[in-house]
């Protein structure tokens, strides 16, 4: 499904990252959401590869990446956590500074990493979210259904581990799956019946409604996204019923354009050609390095 993209394991120090690499030109990295891997780039990374240096990964817990042990507090999976492995990835990889895209708990990462790393972060894109902290002061009965596994997922060691257990295809792929290529989703099965990959998931999701939220609140109206800012969601998704996409973001950050696409949550495997315009159009204007100033006269 990638062709062309060489794999290796990347040891950040607190985590065994798998990535995946092809291209050349300016560092982009692409991170996934959930229950996915890596792979959901499949229908956007290739193209994006003939201007990119396209960087794939898979977030600590998912995929092919190791599962840190979890601790009381959950930090092991926080947003913090995961952005610092994936600024180690790509400073091993030799991009002190770059573009990073995120889908979903991808995304989470993504803006984390902005704010915690601005330096390293050229250009941000985030994919069908908006900030945990606003996602939470939002609930109410209608989307407390509709992200029922946001509440589920976060209730303590071992009770949601043992609900999925008695039917994790009913739980991950019971619906919408439809939209995933048959190769996509045996990888995103395969994956999430790796040994402690069910914990590793909701460890994400305890750390979400606790420490991320958390992070937010310190963060909102104090520290701001530096870097440009693209926001893309799906016309379809509760993400455009619940939320002012924009203005939810330019609480945090100056520079922020997007759009919403002719797709349900998962833009980059339902609406992968628009995915790709919005994402190149965004990238080629804002990810690429300074030009170096140069002074002298006529």
């Amino acid at each position: 499904m990638l062709d062309g993209f060489r794999t290796t394991r990347i040891d950040t120090g607190e985590a065994e990252i798998a990535v995946a690499v092809a291209g050349s030109g300016p560092p982009l990295l692409l991170l996934h959401g959930f229950p996915q891997t890596h792979v959901m780039w499949h229908r956007v990374a290739p193209a994006l590869s003939e201007d990119f240096t396209v960087v794939l990964s898979d977030l600590r817990g998912y995929g092919a990446s190791s599962r840190p042990p979890a601790t009381a507090d959950h930090r092991p999976y926080g947003k913090r956590a995961m952005a610092r492995d994936q600024v180690e990835v790509m400073r091993r990889l030799g991009f002190p500074a770059f573009a990073v895209a995120g889908h979903d708990r991808g995304g989470r990462c993504a803006y984390r990493m902005a704010l915690d790393h601005p330096e390293r972060v050229r250009a941000l894109a985030v994919l069908d979210i908006v900030p945990t902290l606003d996602a939470y002061e939002r609930v109410d009965a209608d989307l407390a259904h509709g992200l029922w596994r946001w509440f589920l997922m976060a209730q303590r060691h071992p009770i949601p581990e043992r609900i999925i257990a008695a039917d994790p295809e009913t739980f991950f792929f019971g619906t919408g799956s439809e939209v995933f290529a048959p190769e996509a989703l045996a990888a995103y099965r395969a994956a999430v019946a790796r040994p402690g990959a069910v914990q590793a998931m909701c460890e994400d999701y305890r750390a979400a409604s606790t420490v991320d939220r958390a992070d937010d609140a310190a963060d909102r109206g104090r520290r701001r996204i530096r870097c440009p800012v693209l926001a893309l969601w799906g016309a379809r998704s509760t993400v455009h019923a619940w939320y002012d996409v924009l203005a939810v973001w330019r609480r945090w950050a100056e520079d922020v354009r997007g759009a919403a696409l002719d797709s349900g949550h998962f833009l980059a495997e339902e609406a992968p050609e628009a995915t790709t315009r919005h994402l190149r159009a965004f990238l080629t204007a804002t990810a690429r390095p300074p030009m170096p100033h140069t002074s002298g006269g006529r």
